[in-house]
Order: structure tokens, then sequence, then C-alpha cells
């Protein structure tokens, strides 16, 4: 398969204006493997739908790098020390998976 590095995303997404915090992190796919998804906190005041986001995103990247879900959260969980918690994001996608 193919690397595809969150940081990457993440820089991509920061550009756009109505992101402002995201992570990105690697979700099963029958096909792939794993492909990107996106958690986005919207800036206040900013209105973007997800497919706009994500095609901001994708138009930039070769296309095993594109964002396949984009959900909005409230906040983007991080530690003490400020790094983001992704296996926090990962047990919600498994989750809600198993709903």
């Amino acid at each position: 398969g193919y690397n595809v590095y969150p940081k990457e995303l993440e820089e991509l997404l920061f550009q756009h204006p109505a992101v402002a915090n995201c992570a990105v992190i690697g979700i099963e796919d029958e096909t792939a493997g794993e492909v990107p998804k996106a958690f986005v906190v919207k800036r206040p005041g900013k209105e973007a739908p997800e497919r706009d986001i994500m095609d901001f995103v994708n138009e930039q990247v070769v296309f095993y790098k594109k964002i396949r879900e984009l959900e909005f959260i409230a906040e983007i969980p991080v530690s003490p020390a400020g790094k983001v918690l992704k296996r926090q994001l990962r047990a919600c996608v498994t989750w809600m998976f198993w709903m």
C-alpha cells in the first residue's frame, strides 16, 4: 500500500478558512486497508459543508491521499502536553462502526 502522512493532510486542512482545528487518522477500508478520515473543528462564524472542505484538500493531493470521510466535532482531544490523542479518535470511529 501507499504511505499517507496525516500531518500533510492536516496542513492542507488548516489552509481552509472554515477550519479552526483538525486531526487526520486512518480508518479501515476493505479495498485499500486504510483510508484517511478527518475530524474538523469549525471556526466560529464560518460555515462550509463537509464536501467543500474535502474537495479543497482532495484537489491538491494524489488519489490515494484523498480524504474519504470528514466529521465535524466540537473539539480535538489533546493530552495535557497538547498532543492530539488520535487513539481516542480511533476509538470513537470503532464505537460508531459497531453501533
